[in-house]
């Protein structure tokens, strides 16, 4: 008989970079790698499994306005910073002691790091040792938590967290995960994705909707940090016209269910 027991969700963080412009925030997206294993092709926010290291019981003293955060959630912020670094290359630290994050001359001189960071030859903490840095962990705010559904094969516990842009870090894509990167408004993205521009999942473009209502950066972390974070863990249930995804209509999101052939066609 087949095993119907749900996969256990793998921890995972995902960071939204917000700058404002003319047209109002832009946020750093990159364009994940057709050949990866999950979300091939898509443009998604930079983020992804939190690692042993991300949870290294030293990790602590590497990290600034922690004090409050339990060991778990300590853990998911060091994985966002971390993989923001390596996917864009933008990374929330300062120098031990320092009062500003890092600039761009700083961040370019660490750049050779991005790639053993990425294929785990070297963990976070020593990156951190080496260069004597802080990770500004209390940057993020927690923006949203999903769960991906029981159904899905290949599951992932997301944590997403906002930060705005350290000033002067623009961003560059690995290209390895990631083939392209780019600074778009939440407008551009909704519009890109239905001429069939890109390809936008679900958790992504439901977040996406949400940022939308914000005139500026600020007005989103304010938003955030008052906000009460609400799990969402889709649920399946027959529709109308079939079968569709749920989500709780109190985790703040305009639309709260999707026919699920809209989600599978994205989900590749």
């Amino acid at each position: 008989m087949p095993d119907n027991t749900p996969s256990t969700p793998i921890p995972a963080a995902t960071i939204i970079i917000g700058r404002n412009s003319s047209s109002g925030p832009e946020y750093f997206m990159v364009l994940r790698h057709k050949e990866i294993d999950f979300a091939s092709g898509a443009l998604v926010f930079p983020g992804g499994k939190v690692c042993d290291g991300d949870n290294n019981k030293n990790i602590r003293s590497y990290c600034e306005g922690v004090d409050s955060l339990d060991d778990t959630e300590l853990g998911f912020r060091v994985a966002a910073i971390r993989e923001s670094f390596e996917e864009s290359g933008i990374l929330l630290a300062k120098k031990r002691g320092g009062k500003n994050l890092l600039s761009a001359n700083e961040l370019a001189s660490l750049d050779h790091y991005r790639k053993p960071l990425n294929e785990e030859k070297i963990s976070i903490g020593v990156f951190l040792e080496k260069e004597d840095l802080v990770l500004a962990c209390n940057n993020l705010v927690l923006f949203a938590h999903w769960i991906t559904p029981e159904m899905m094969p290949k599951r992932f516990d997301t944590r997403f967290y906002v930060a705005a842009a350290p000033v002067g870090q623009t961003g560059v894509h690995d290209g390895k995960e990631s083939v392209d990167s780019k600074w778009l408004t939440a407008e551009q993205i909704i519009n890109d994705e239905k001429t069939g521009k890109y390809n936008v999942i679900f958790p992504t473009r439901m977040n996406i909707l949400k940022l939308k209502k914000n005139k500026t950066i600020e007005d989103l972390l304010y938003k955030a940090n008052s906000e009460k974070i609400i799990t969402v863990l889709p649920k399946l249930k027959e529709g109308k016209s079939g079968l569709v995804l749920c989500i709780p209509e109190e985790a703040g999101y305009d639309i709260t269910e999707e026919p699920i052939e809209n989600i599978l066609k994205t989900h590749k």
